[in-house]
């Protein structure tokens, strides 16, 4: 098939054809490309600094814009080089173009990365944490005390986030939006079930401890089944890194036993759009997978 187009058009009007259906399709969708950038670049800073205040990580942001900046030019450049020497400049200079568009989700994914942890973290401690202050209100200890009990006595991210919470009802927030603004930083279901029974009981009165040692039996089986579908999905996300990686692995052995036998994929023109698509089907393919794998629980 490509030697047909080959010889119809030649390899310069391929080109030439191949250009002039970027332009008009950068021409057309103009605004929201340019859009796209900016989401991508700013946009991206904005996000990363507001994940790092929830992590209570300070970062300057001209030090940040710098950082996306060099690292998104390193990696473009790297890939255009080895690419470049290994296979086709053309080919580098595709990938490095990509490379260095997409390198700004990267740390964004990252940061993402670390949230979610954190937040898991606080998941494992709150079993621990709702036990002190079920302890400390049958003490007769008022809520701010017990929240100050918790934040001695426990390590970070729990400690930090009551921390705050008490630091917030120092400066005249009121005890309820403290703990609304808790959810809004920690957004999880038993963190919503925690809130919710401590702005409910302080308004109509009841006994905390006791809902304290209800919610704590609660998250334990929410651990319990969620360590079980962990481990059912285990099996599941092995078999979707695998299948996702097999097509290079297959590139790899080809192009070191006969380089001759992938050379038209990564010199020709039409052989490197086709090496686009297929990467971006594969790659499609794996967020599918990861989308079926993954149960909400």
């Amino acid at each position: 098939m490509s030697y047909v187009i080959t010889v119809i058009f030649g390899q310069k009007g391929i080109l030439i054809i191949i250009a002039l259906l970027i332009f008009i399709f950068c021409l057309r969708y103009s605004v929201n490309i340019f859009d796209w950038i900016e989401a991508q670049t700013l946009g991206t800073r904005t996000y990363i600094l507001e994940k790092l205040e929830l992590l209570f990580i300070e970062v300057n942001p001209d030090k940040l814009t710098m950082g996306l900046l060099i690292f998104s030019l390193s990696l473009s450049c790297f890939f255009m080089i080895f690419f470049g020497l290994w296979i086709s400049w053309i080919l580098g200079f595709v990938i490095g173009i990509i490379v260095g568009v997409l390198s700004f989700r990267i740390p964004k994914k990252i940061v993402d990365y670390m949230v979610q942890r954190r937040i898991k973290q606080y998941q494992g401690q709150m079993v621990d944490g709702l036990t002190l202050l079920a302890n400390g209100i049958r003490a007769g200890l008022s809520v701010p005390q017990a929240l100050g009990m918790v934040v001695n006595e426990l390590n970070p991210p729990i400690s930090q986030e009551f921390g705050l919470i008490l630091q917030q009802n120092r400066i005249g927030i009121t005890l309820e939006e403290c703990f609304e603004n808790l959810t809004k930083r920690v957004p999880t279901e038993d963190n919503d079930m925690f809130v919710s029974s401590i702005n409910i009981l302080r308004e109509t009165g009841g006994n905390l401890a006791e809902v304290f040692d209800t919610i704590v039996s609660v998250i334990r089986e929410r651990v319990r089944l969620q360590q079980k579908v962990d481990t059912y999905t285990a099996q599941g996300m092995f078999q979707g890194v695998t299948i996702a990686c097999m097509p290079f692995a297959i590139a790899g052995i080809y192009g070191a036993s006969d380089p001759n036998s992938i050379k038209l994929m990564v010199t020709h023109p039409l052989g490197i759009v086709m090496t686009i698509v297929a990467i971006a089907l594969d790659a499609f393919g794996f967020w599918v997978i990861l989308k079926v794998v993954k149960i909400k629980t």
